[in-house]
């Protein structure tokens, strides 16, 4: 595989298509995989239980349509009818995770499926998902499964959905009571994928050419960096400040994303699509929210969950790699010069 290092900034396009895009063929046997085991969580998992699945929701670079070619993972968010508020799915959740390994484990030793399951050890008493990897003769490749049971706080999604804001303030409420900010992220996957499923496609190629190199910085970092899905919504940002079209500079858009995060102590991002601050619990929380220490971007869908992560340490480190990256091919034009950035400011405009 070609270096991306050296991969000069008007080639980008080619790079992506090439190396990064997953073929047809791969996206269908990671499909079979998801429906193989959305299949077995509504059909198998509770069926002698008082328990009832009323939706799978896939989330992830899967559901949002972001997957790297060679890598296949999926979330999938289990919702249960009889968990009827944020807290009982945080008490309860480790005793339905316990049930669904149990039923996998069951479907093994039966040779239900014509696949086999690793379920991997779980290291705390009240797991937040439950992590297994699916193998089957008919996948050229392993495909890994993060499973997470929650309280269905939305119902049934329509096109344009807004949600409640009362929904928002209860979740404010049981965050600050139980001193757990972003735990309930998993009950807002529908509002996390739609947010970006419906991006032109070259915005979701740009995102996965961040994820490559995300990826790459990791391997020499490990877990000291921040959460990947901050990268992913920080180019989105800087997307939509910086142009908002369908067609635009792809080496453009990676430079301006790696000059935001050597700002990252200024980062302070938000959107308004699923809340705002017309009322006035939500507006009170948001201000405080903003007033943290930067990094701070805000998950779109749930306004408990600062994404860039409470470390800041880990951002210097990706700062210290995108020093490197600049002087590469891929930050270059063919004359040596920079490639151009867009201007995006570090705070969304009309901050509160």
């Amino acid at each position: 595989m070609v270096e991306l290092s050296d991969t000069p900034a008007e080639s980008l396009d080619k790079f992506i298509e090439d190396h990064l895009l997953s073929n047809e063929e791969f996206r269908t046997q990671v499909k079979q995989a998801i429906d193989i085991i959305c299949t077995f969580l509504k059909e198998r998992c509770f069926r002698c239980a008082p328990h009832r699945v009323s939706k799978v929701v896939k989330g992830g670079s899967s559901g949002k349509g972001t997957t790297l070619r060679g890598r296949s993972d999926a979330d999938l968010v289990v919702f249960l009818t009889n968990l009827t508020s944020f807290r009982e799915q945080l008490e309860r959740r480790g005793e339905f995770i316990e049930e669904i390994r149990r039923q996998l484990e069951a479907c093994q030793r039966e040779k239900t499926f014509e696949v086999k399951f690793e379920v991997q050890k779980q290291q705390w008493k009240n797991p937040r998902a439950l992590s297994f990897v699916l193998r089957s003769p008919k996948l050229d490749q392993e495909v890994e499964f993060d499973v997470l049971p929650a309280f269905d706080a939305l119902g049934q999604l329509t096109k344009g959905y807004r949600p409640d804001p009362q929904i928002y303030v209860k979740l404010i409420q049981e965050c600050e009571n139980q001193r757990r900010e972003g735990e309930f992220s998993p009950c807002f996957t529908e509002l996390q994928r739609d947010f970006l499923k419906e991006r032109p496609a070259k915005l979701k190629s740009l995102i996965r050419l961040v994820k490559h190199w995300y990826q790459l910085c990791k391997m020499k970092h490990k877990n000291n960096l921040p959460p990947q899905y901050a990268l992913e919504l920080l180019t989105v940002y800087a997307w939509e400040q910086g142009s908002a079209k369908p067609e635009f500079s792809t080496a453009q858009g990676f430079r301006t994303v790696l000059e935001l995060i050597l700002k990252y102590q200024d980062l302070c991002i938000y959107w308004k699509k699923y809340y705002d601050t017309e009322n006035s619990i939500i507006r009170q929380y948001l201000k405080k929210q903003l007033a943290k220490p930067r990094p701070v971007i805000l998950d779109p869908a749930d306004p408990t969950g600062n994404v860039a992560g409470r470390e800041p340490q880990r951002w210097h480190w990706l700062a210290h790699e995108v020093r490197y990256w600049l002087s590469y091919s891929c930050c270059r034009n063919l004359n040596g010069m920079p490639v151009s950035t867009w201007n995006v400011p570090v705070r969304t405009p009309d901050f509160m």
